[in-house]
């Protein structure tokens, strides 16, 4: 699908942080950024992705926050629709 067509569909682009524990070291924190077009506010894209990781990857999920905008804009000024921060 083209960018264009994922916009009339709702498509968003989705930024998530994620912070994540460290598989060797579990006291240690790490934080990965993970960006993709996703529908709001269900994220279904996203939610498959973390799922994904909680199946198949070491790092034990610390926390996951959330940040979508409707267009994508030039740098500088950006209106933020949605941001979420999961326990």
């Amino acid at each position: 699908m083209t960018l264009r067509t994922l916009w009339l569909k709702g498509y968003r682009l989705t930024t998530a942080e994620i912070i994540y524990h460290m598989p060797d070291y579990p006291d240690l924190l790490q934080t990965y950024v993970w960006q993709e077009m996703d529908l709001a506010p269900r994220f279904p894209v996203l939610c498959r992705f973390l799922e994904f990781w909680d199946r198949e990857l070491e790092g034990k999920l610390h926390q996951v926050r959330v940040a979508a905008s409707e267009l994508i804009t030039p740098p500088g000024l950006a209106h933020v629709d949605v941001s979420l921060t999961l326990h």
